[in-house]
């Protein structure tokens, strides 16, 4: 599977996950991947070559890289959340180990 924008000059490609933004610290599973399987996502011309540490269900994310506990979690070139733990490469991200920042406007 192929992604092209022309607009943003962004390419992604890959038939299990994407990446889209080459500040991402994080990639998202078109399927369901499996525990020790090796994804590879190329994002902006960088390949990233990356050994799943657990399963990681289809829409979810995982770390390209080592997250460190309180660092930023990047999707899409933009933060959406911190870390709680450390999350190693290959790591499932989500709300176990993320929090999000409360949005202008919403109640805490």
């Amino acid at each position: 599977m192929n992604f092209v924008s022309g607009e943003a000059g962004l390419q992604m490609t890959g038939k299990s996950a994407i990446g889209i933004n080459q500040k991402d610290n994080v990639a998202t599973a078109l399927e369901t991947l499996g525990a020790g399987r090796v994804v590879r996502v190329e994002i902006q011309g960088r390949l990233e070559e990356v050994t799943l540490l657990s399963e990681i269900p289809m829409g979810h994310k995982f770390a390209l890289r080592d997250i460190e506990e309180g660092g930023l979690v990047i999707k899409y070139g933009e933060s959406i959340g911190r870390s709680t733990t450390k999350i190693k490469r290959g790591g499932y991200v989500h709300v176990h180990n993320v929090v999000s920042p409360v949005r202008e406007g919403e109640a805490s």
